[in-house]
């Protein structure tokens, strides 16, 4: 296991004591590398020191595979330039001795960074799920940005080369095989939040190719055949809007990629017809707002303008990845629909205003410190508190692999559970219109697929051919978790989750690990 102070843990899984024979009396210590500037305005190149505890921490694994402990890392969003490495580290499973390192920004950097050096600073990192295949001896990352994510007029030639971007390194000494960038100079946070799901998927010819499915934050879906990166199912690149001349500094890619042989998932342009209020008032101020701000479809970049940018900075898809039935040849996804209001403010201009802004990771205001522009992101909410985007907000979905095409699609779940804007009790009400949704499904052999991943509290089965809802159970909180599934030694079959919590509700945060079976 790993810590958010960085260390890597070795446990028995008998009695859950220390192995003491891994790494340092049964602990490694990852901070190794690991360095960074002191944040300020602007910060000093000349004052690097260990990560600052909260800026580098490990959200997702560890992950398994020959015998070796693969690590990605979270790097703190949009706080500052200079911070710490997004490099992938792998360490002896049994011993805990670091095996190689990939540090992007240095190849001549293979493995622990020479006596008093670190890994480059601030490059893309792998904060969500890694996947390995171990008949082909490849480790699968998908990356995000180089923070500060809004501004990359200072983005070196690796940044661009890695943004957003499927690599496939060597397991046994971490080198590159191959790369597929989902993202041209990324400039609005759509990291790759998904683990990438490895699948053998038909070839049209009654065959198979060993597919690598990735979903991003646009509801696109590239699958790639697994060996080479190729794509297997079409991309296109596409022209996209250009900035407004409001941005110094700043430069944008002229196409970008689609995946237009797979079914897109949310992400249709907005319209005014498309906003939405729970009255015809704040209908009708969010469509006075749509008109207001800035707005040019997909890709509309950012600006020091108030400008709407959809999907947002959190999905399309998010860290629940995608749950693939092989017999069937049926994907299952769930996603959230959440349009953000973005503006970059000049450096002056924050200075002015936030006098004694030290930094947030998670605020709607961040510092971006060391570039030019200050970054403000807000969801595109009504003045009570409701997004301005007609529902769905949220949905679980089924495409057909083989043909690309959406064959289902749900809302996932209910507005019950989730706490009323203003009123600060929640919902009593089922209805069924769909709220944002982060934790992945599980489809099994028997044609079942699986989700907790919603705002209310529920575990709910569908029929993984029609989508069907065949069944739900109340839950005792949110549940954020994609499930885990298997057969016990009394030959019933288990589904298990855990509870702490829905994401947008302060309700009722618990630390429940549940389990369900069919009766006996």
């Amino acid at each position: 296991m790993t810590t958010t102070d960085t260390r890597l843990i070795s446990l028995k899984a008998s009695d859950g004591q220390l192995c003491t024979s891994f790494g340092t009396q049964g602990m490694v210590d990852l901070s190794i590398g690991m360095n960074q500037l002191i944040p300020g305005d602007p910060p000093d190149e000349n004052k690097v020191v260990p990560a600052i505890p909260g800026y580098v921490a490990q959200t997702a694994g560890p992950f398994i595979g020959g015998g070796k402990i693969i690590l990605g890392a979270w790097i703190a969003d949009n706080i500052s330039t200079g911070e710490p490495s997004g490099a992938v580290r792998t360490f002896d499973a049994l011993t805990g001795a670091q095996v190689w390192a990939w540090d992007l920004g240095n190849s001549a950097i293979t493995n622990l960074p020479p006596e008093g050096e670190g890994y480059t600073r601030g490059t893309p990192n792998v904060w969500s799920g890694i996947a390995i295949d171990e008949k082909l001896g490849l480790v699968y990352l998908p990356l995000g940005n180089a923070t500060p994510d809004y501004y990359g007029g200072k983005r070196r030639d690796f940044d661009d080369t890695y943004n957003a971007a499927l690599v496939a390194l060597k397991l046994d000494d971490g080198r590159p095989v191959w790369s597929f960038r989902t993202q041209n100079h990324d400039i609005w946070d759509y990291d790759l939040p998904s683990q990438p799901a490895l699948a053998d998927i038909p070839d049209g010819q009654g065959g198979t190719l060993p597919a690598v499915i990735q979903t991003t934050k646009r509801g696109q879906i590239f699958v790639l055949d697994r060996r080479t990166g190729k794509p297997i199912k079409t991309v296109e690149e596409k022209p996209v809007p250009q900035g407004d001349g409001s941005v110094e500094g700043e430069y944008y890619a002229d196409t970008q990629p689609y995946s237009t042989g797979m079914a897109v998932i949310g992400g249709e342009p907005l319209s005014e017809k498309r906003m939405w209020g729970a009255t015809i008032f704040d209908q009708m101020l969010c469509r006075i707002m749509f008109k207001r701000y800035n707005y040019q479809g997909d890709f509309t970049p950012q600006s020091t303008s108030k400008t709407i940018i959809y999907p947002g900075n959190n999905g399309g898809m998010n860290w629940g990845s995608a749950t693939i039935d092989q017999q069937r040849n049926i994907l299952v996804v769930a996603d959230m629909r959440m349009p953000v209001v973005a503006q970059l403010i000049a450096r002056e201009q924050f200075r002015k205003e936030n006098p004694d802004f030290k930094g947030d990771a998670h605020g709607a205001l961040s510092a971006q410190f060391g570039l030019p522009y200050a970054h403000e992101v807000v969801n595109f909410m009504s003045p009570i508190g409701i997004p301005c985007l007609e529902p769905p907000w949220g949905t679980l979905s089924g495409v057909d692999v083989a043909s690309g095409k959406m064959i289902w699609q749900q809302p996932a779940g209910t507005g019950r559970d989730v706490t009323l804007p203003g009123l600060g009790f929640q919902n009593p009400l089922p209805f069924y219109i769909g709220m944002p949704a982060l934790g992945g499904a599980i489809t099994t052999s028997s044609g079942l697929t699986f989700h907790s991943g919603t705002q209310d509290y529920y575990l709910r089965a569908y029929h993984t051919v029609t989508g069907e809802v065949l069944w739900k159970g109340r839950l005792p909180s949110g549940s954020q978790s994609t499930l885990l599934t298997y057969v016990g030694k009394d030959g019933r079959q288990y589904i298990v989750l855990t509870a702490s919590g829905a994401r947008y509700n302060p309700n009722d945060w618990g630390d429940y690990i549940i389990a369900f079976a069919l009766p006996e």
